[in-house]
């Protein structure tokens, strides 16, 4: 069902999408619809997905720039320590 200005209004999830035609090359079509296979999405999902992880945002905000520093290890020592160490430190904790 089609709303006002080319939307689509999903009656299984009750949500407005504005429907925009993208032509893709066949064989980036094909990967497109296998990763979604692979992932448990649609094609138009992960083609979203992966639109807005990569256009910049409205609001200005880089969602990676966003998430830097969301967290605290509690170690002040932590950023100075080499990758391989705390990856090791992680195995361990994980097993």
């Amino acid at each position: 069902m089609f709303g006002r200005n080319g939307a689509a209004l999903s009656q299984a999830r009750r949500t407005l999408a504005v429907v925009t035609a993208v032509h893709l090359p066949d064989e980036l079509a094909s990967r497109l619809a296998a990763e979604a296979a692979r992932r448990g999405v649609t094609p138009d999902e992960l083609a979203a997905e992966t639109l807005a992880a990569f256009l910049p945002s409205p609001t200005g905000t880089d969602p990676v720039e966003a998430f830097i520093g969301s967290g605290d290890s509690g170690d002040p020592a932590w950023a100075g320590r080499p990758t391989a160490e705390l990856r090791a430190d992680a195995d361990r904790r994980a097993s």
